[in-house]
């Protein structure tokens, strides 16, 4: 049986190195982007970040629960598969594994009661799903690299 990510990436001697290794992986992919969409993207992660500075690790804190657990059955399925690739790999041809972690951060951002985050977090969604995909390797080779730890 398959161990589930939660408990893997919440067990209390691993999560402060995933929270950090998660929210260096959230700097890089910001630092990464290109363009029009990547210039609002960086805006509005600098403009989060202004508002509450600390803001994007408490919210990796307090969201990976929720996180492992969209990511999951593409976790379990993957082990059962028994793929010969790395969980990043495997997560770079699962684009709606986007679209599960994106149901995590709208449920979010609709309860948060901060209206500025509301409205930074509103002008990011439209481009969200792509730019989740694109993180989506290097995602699922971090979570692959605890997993492993763990002894999964």
């Amino acid at each position: 049986m398959t161990q589930n990510l939660e408990t893997i990436l919440t067990d209390p001697a691993r999560r402060p190195a995933v929270v950090a290794d998660l929210n260096e992986l959230v700097g890089q992919e910001v630092k990464d982007k290109g363009g029009m969409s990547g210039a609002a993207v960086k805006l509005g992660y600098q403009t989060v970040s202004k508002i509450r500075p600390g803001v994007v690790p408490a919210a990796v804190d307090r969201m990976l629960p929720q996180f492992a657990g969209a990511l999951q059955p593409f976790y379990a399925d993957y082990r059962t598969a028994g793929a010969g690739t790395d969980f990043g790999a495997y997560l770079a041809g699962r684009p709606e594994a986007a679209d599960a972690l994106l149901g995590v951060t709208d449920r979010r951002a609709e309860g948060s009661s901060s209206e500025a985050l509301k409205k930074a977090y509103a002008k990011l969604r439209p481009n969200a799903r792509k730019n989740v995909e694109e993180a989506l390797p290097r995602l699922g080779t971090l979570i692959g690299r605890h997993a492993a730890s763990a002894g999964v």
